[in-house]
């Protein structure tokens, strides 16, 4: 059973951040809950080597070094399976860590998965969403349906970084 967009779960500042454990592009398995301590960004992205979402790993490409000299990780997830993603990291010489949810199991315990309105129709994928998770596990920005392009540079500002 597939949820709607007004069934889905949305995660708010203060949620705990649903943990997880997925493989990145080499079959590594990354658990959340075992970057405690430390910040995380977390964004879901809908498709490897597309435009949208290649320029988005871009700018967290270049944006890493200053994030994580100001104590964030970044996990960019996508349903793409661990190949897709390598290729992806290869091709666009990406250095942040990409991980595969093909079951979009992930996806929808964050939100980042239901309806949505592509070129004037409602299908049903992946929600371009980004999380800011504290030292603790909860969360502390949450933001659905962001753009690709300039969205690196928002959140750097909002994040004072």
């Amino acid at each position: 059973m597939h949820e709607s967009v007004s069934e889905a779960v949305r995660l708010s500042p203060g949620d705990e951040a649903p943990d997880f454990t997925l493989p990145d592009d080499t079959g590594r398995q990354v658990t959340l809950s075992q970057l405690r301590g430390g910040k995380v960004i977390v964004y879901f992205y809908p498709a490897a080597m597309t435009p949208g979402c290649s320029k988005q790993a871009c700018d967290f490409t270049e944006s890493l070094e200053t994030l994580r000299a100001s104590g964030y990780t970044v996990l960019g997830i996508s349903p793409d399976v661990p190949a897709e993603l390598a290729a992806f990291r290869e091709r666009d010489s990406l250095t942040l860590t990409l991980l595969s949810d093909p079951s979009t199991e992930v996806l929808r315990a964050w939100g980042a998965f239901g309806e949505k309105t592509l070129y004037g129709k409602v299908v049903e994928g992946v929600i371009r969403s980004t999380f800011v998770i504290d030292g603790k596990g909860r969360i502390e920005v949450a933001q659905y349906n962001v753009k690709a392009t300039g969205h690196v540079d928002k959140l750097r500002r909002e994040l004072a970084v």
